[in-house]
């Protein structure tokens, strides 16, 4: 899926493409907002991006760019990305940190009058939610880490490799791998190699402990990338962390099981405003 209508934006000297439903917000409550990892792009996010967008109880999501007539309820204000150098944006004459990308993200939002919102990383994603965490705490209310990268037991490109390619060939459905290796294809081998170092180097085992804000890690349950392990000890890790699964969901489970982690994260997150990290649990 393909989310119409975003816009060119361009912060601290690099260009994205910003997508956005609901806005401006009409609940006052926080916006989300999706990070996509790398070599992708909005597009695996944007079924995720509608079914937060459609107000709770309401059968159908609304359209991008959705505005409720007045006096009919307004779901959450939600914004995706198409950070710079994927999805078709310009790529950066160098390399980008994922502290650039958080500064980048953070800046863009400033923009656009966002005050609070709870950011949702997937993969390479969760890294730049947890950055941008630290950077504006002020703007980050909560933080939702899916699928999160990288295992320091598994700090190795060729072990991603061969569990991406384990995770398409038995944990996804032909629709998943075909948007996400499209992605790749647009973004290019060059710009995903110059930035693969900066995944793999990203220490968000040890980033992560200065995180204030509640932080839910949730995985799918057949994903070999973001391994259980791992994703306990990162909520572990978290000062105020929660832990979900989704049974039967490869490392795309934001697109094959989208109502499912949206009720997750909409449950969690109403727990977390009251006081607790309690995440909503397994799913089948």
């Amino acid at each position: 899926m393909r989310l119409a209508g975003g816009t060119a934006v361009t912060a601290n000297g690099l260009t994205g493409r910003l997508y956005s439903a609901n806005v401006p917000a009409a609940t006052g409550q926080p916006a989300y907002v999706l990070l996509h990892g790398i070599g992708v792009s909005h597009r695996y996010l944007a079924g995720l991006h509608m079914e937060l967008a459609r107000p709770e109880g309401q059968n159908e999501p609304p359209e991008e760019q959705y505005r409720p007539a007045e006096g009919v309820e307004a779901g959450a204000a939600v914004y995706s990305f198409d950070l710079p150098g994927f999805g078709g944006t310009p790529r950066p004459g160098r390399q980008v940190t994922v502290e650039d990308y958080a500064a980048f993200v953070a800046a863009v939002l400033e923009e656009r009058g966002v005050a609070s919102c709870i950011v949702v990383g997937h993969s390479m994603g969760a890294q730049f939610a947890v950055e941008l965490a630290l950077q504006a705490p002020g703007l980050v209310a909560r933080t939702v880490l899916m699928g999160p990268v990288v295992d320091p037991a598994r700090r190795s490109a060729a072990w991603h490799a061969l569990a991406l390619t384990r995770d398409a060939l038995f944990s996804e459905p032909p629709s998943a791998n075909a948007v996400v290796f499209t992605d790749y294809f647009r973004a290019g081998m060059r710009w995903y190699v110059t930035e693969l170092p900066v995944m793999m180097e990203y220490p968000l085992d040890t980033r992560i402990r200065g995180v204030a804000q509640p932080v839910l890690v949730l995985r799918g349950g057949r994903d070999p990338i973001a391994r259980r392990p791992w994703c306990e000890q990162l909520a572990a890790q978290a000062p105020d962390g929660a832990f979900a699964e989704v049974r039967g969901r490869g490392h795309v489970v934001q697109e094959t099981a989208t109502e499912d982690v949206a009720r997750i994260i909409r449950s969690w997150a109403g727990t977390a405003a009251e006081g607790s990290a309690a995440a909503g649990g397994s799913t089948a």
